[in-house]
């Protein structure tokens, strides 16, 4: 579990991830405080929304809102 820090949306990506365009990225703080970079899945997110961890993919965490 953990709390969006920040988020942006990247419309223009790299070559390896054109086809995602738009997604959604995100630093998320951990409970232990600590601070991670990664996608969000399904609904957007806002700062301070709750989020759980869903998967890691090619070593990059994806993590979906709680409700």
């Amino acid at each position: 579990m953990g709390s969006i820090y920040t988020e942006t949306v990247v419309y223009s990506a790299p070559p390896a991830f054109e086809k995602d365009v738009p997604y959604q990225v995100a630093i998320v703080t951990l409970e232990s405080g600590e601070r991670v970079t990664g996608r969000i899945e399904g609904a957007r997110v806002a700062i301070d929304d709750r989020v759980v961890l869903t998967e890691t993919r090619d070593g990059v965490p994806f993590f979906r809102k709680t409700e």
